[in-house]
C-alpha cells in the first residue's frame, strides 16, 4: 500500500463535498475514481496534495509513508508535492507560462526539490522528454511553439522528472479526442510499468476504466459508494449507480453493459 485515505472529509461551510471517504490504493496500482460532474472526486485529489481552496476544510487522514499529510505544514508539503506525489490536470497549458521555455520550467521545478548539480538536471530532463516520445529539443521550445499532443506529453514529463510514487491523473484526456486520449494513456501506462508508480486516475469515461485500471471506486454525492477490482466492478456491479453509469456508456461492449443490468 503506497496511500491510505481514512474518513476524508471536504467542507465548504456545513456543506460536505467529500464525506468520509476510505480507500487504499498500492504500489504500481492504476486505480480509477469514477463518477460524474460534481461527485467530488476532484476535491478528493486535490486534498491529497493540500491544493484546496482557502474556504475549504479537509479533516480526516490521508496516509503517506506513515504521516498523515493533512498535518504537513505548507513547506513540508511543497516539497513532497511533485516529488512523492505529482498532477497531471486537465487544463495542462496551465502548467507552463508563455514566457519561460519548458526547459526552464524543468530546471526551476528541479531546483526547487534540491536537484542542484546542472548536469544532473540535464540528464533528467532528457530522460524525461524522451520518455515521454519528445526529443530532448522539444525542451527549448516556448509552450505556445508545441502542438496540443506535445503540450501534453511535456505536462506529463514534468510531472514525472523526479520519478512520484503517485501519479493523479485528474480528467487529463477530457479536452482530447479519442485517439489522442488513447495516445496519451497508453503512455502512461508504459511508464506505469517502466516506473513502478501508482496511478489515481480521475475520470467519468468507461471506455478508459475497462482498458486501464486494476481497481475501481465509484463516487456520488460525495461519498464511495462501491469498490473493487475492475473485473468485479465492470462484470458483477452491486450497487444501482454503477449499473447506471456503465449502460450509459453508449461505447461499451454490448455484453458489459447487459452484464450490468442483472
Amino acid at each position: 500500500m503506497i496511500l491510505a485515505i481514512e474518513d476524508l472529509t471536504v467542507s465548504h461551510g456545513e456543506k460536505k463535498i467529500v464525506d468520509k471517504v476510505s480507500l487504499t490504493i498500492d504500489k504500481g496500482e492504476w486505480f480509477a475514481l469514477v463518477g460524474q460532474s460534481g461527485s467530488g472526486k476532484t476535491m478528493l485529489s486535490q486534498a491529497i496534495g493540500q491544493l484546496l481552496g482557502t474556504n475549504l476544510r479537509a479533516s480526516g487522514r490521508i496516509m503517506y509513508q506513515g504521516d498523515n499529510v493533512l498535518e504537513y505544514p505548507k513547506e513540508k508539503m511543497n516539497q513532497l508535492r511533485g516529488k512523492a506525489i505529482s498532477y497531471i490536470f486537465q487544463d495542462y497549458h496551465g502548467s507552463f507560462t508563455p514566457f519561460l521555455t519548458i526547459q526552464q520550467h524543468m530546471e526551476e521545478y528541479l531546483q526547487t526539490h534540491g536537484v542542484h548539480q546542472k548536469t544532473q538536471r540535464k540528464e533528467m530532463m532528457k530522460e524525461a522528454m524522451e520518455s515521454v516520445g519528445l526529443e530532448a529539443s522539444f525542451a527549448k521550445r516556448y509552450s505556445f511553439q508545441l502542438s496540443g499532443g506535445q503540450l501534453q506529453r511535456a505536462s506529463i514529463a514534468l510531472a514525472l522528472l523526479l520519478e512520484p510514487d503517485i501519479l493523479i491523473a485528474d480528467e487529463a484526456t477530457t479536452a482530447l479526442d479519442s485517439v489522442s486520449a488513447h495516445r496519451i494513456l497508453s503512455l502512461l501506462q508504459d511508464l506505469q510499468q517502466k516506473k513502478g508508480c501508482a496511478i489515481l486516475f480521475i475520470t467519468h469515461d468507461w471506455r478508459h476504466v475497462v482498458r486501464y485500471s486494476d481497481k475501481i471506486a465509484v463516487m456520488k454525492d460525495g461519498k464511495i459508494i462501491e469498490t473493487g477490482t475492475k473485473q468485479k466492478l465492470v462484470h458483477q456491479p452491486e450497487h444501482a449507480y454503477t449499473k447506471q453509469l456503465i449502460q450509459a456508456a453508449p461505447t461499451l461492449p454490448m455484453r458489459i453493459r447487459e452484464v450490468s443490468k442483472s
